[in-house]
């Protein structure tokens, strides 16, 4: 029983290897559906926890990777088969979520029209290329300087209005004030120093993502972090033979998730930290203001220093 079982799990082990190659995918699905149906229901609850590790994967690897019909088609057959069978309220529930997942792209792939543009969603890397992210929203410094602009407008108009008007007039500006004031705290730390405009982070150098080391998770380092360990962009648990690339401040995360993410906001989702761009400009002035953050450290102390004196 127990060489079966060690024969059993190689082979998962070995299915969810074939994943990640795009020319096996869809046989090693196929593969592993026969066996969650004829042998997770007399399986033993770590190699069902194992089967569920394996479907986490398939997820993941289609979220990341594939946009084909055919992948999803085969993934989607493979939530249902294992939904019916898992009996832990949680797996049941995050594979009924990767089951609306994958129909809705589906539907989309076979409904372009329908397709919404969705604010709240990230862009995945679509076998090489990232998905056009709808028009971002304007940035907050922006809108309060429109707020200010129309007021402005407004009270130069009172003067050459009549009385009645004059009134609505001031109660629009009044009202458009009100909500700048209502988000001052949003606006003072946006207003521009010494003429600097606010920046996008660019992507993160190519130069610099290909030299992080790959780390590969053995059971040694997955007993170290946790049986609760995952990967904190997809949110998928770590399983043994899993490949995770390291940044600069030691988090580690998937490469396929890992590649998107820096392209969008180049920093640690963890700890924020930046890595350096292939932007001369922005690296420069991103210098500049690691500077200026110093000087008025500097001189916030040396008024604390000052307070404390005469106290």
């Amino acid at each position: 029983m127990a060489h079966e079982e060690e024969s059993l799990k190689q082979e998962l082990e070995e299915l969810q290897k074939q994943l990640g190659k795009k020319q096996k995918f869809e046989e090693a699905v196929f593969n592993l559906k026969s066996l969650l149906r004829d042998l997770y229901p007399s399986s033993s609850p770590s190699l069902r926890k194992l089967f569920y590790s394996v479907i986490c994967r398939v997820a993941t690897i289609l979220k990341t990777r594939y946009t084909a019909p055919g992948f999803w088609l085969a993934g989607l057959g493979l939530f249902e088969q294992a939904e019916h069978l898992v009996s832990d309220a949680s797996e049941k529930q995050h594979l009924k979520t990767c089951i609306l997942q994958a129909r809705e792209h589906l539907r989309q792939l076979h409904n372009p029209s329908e397709s919404t543009p969705n604010t709240s969603n990230r862009g995945y890397l679509f076998e090489g290329h990232l998905t056009v992210d709808p028009e971002p929203p304007q940035p907050q410094w922006l809108v309060h300087s429109n707020l200010l602009t129309t007021a402005a407008t407004l009270f130069a108009a009172e003067s050459s209005q009549g009385p009645a008007e004059s009134n609505n007039t001031t109660e629009n500006a009044a009202s458009l004030l009100q909500d700048l004031i209502t988000s001052l705290d949003d606006v003072l730390p946006l207003i521009p120093e010494n003429d600097a405009v606010p920046r996008r982070v660019p992507p993160a150098s190519k130069e610099v993502v290909a030299k992080l080391p790959v780390i590969i998770i053995e059971e040694e380092i997955l007993a170290k972090l946790g049986k609760d360990a995952e990967c904190a962009i997809c949110r998928e648990n770590l399983v043994v033979s899993d490949k995770m690339q390291e940044l600069p401040c030691k988090h580690t995360f998937h490469p396929p998730c890992l590649k998107p993410w820096l392209d969008e906001h180049n920093s640690c989702p963890i700890c924020r930290h930046e890595l350096q761009t292939d932007d001369h400009a922005y690296e420069s002035w991103k210098e500049r203001e690691k500077e200026a953050e110093e000087e008025r450290k500097g001189a916030a102390n040396a008024i604390r220093g000052g307070e404390y004196m005469y106290v």
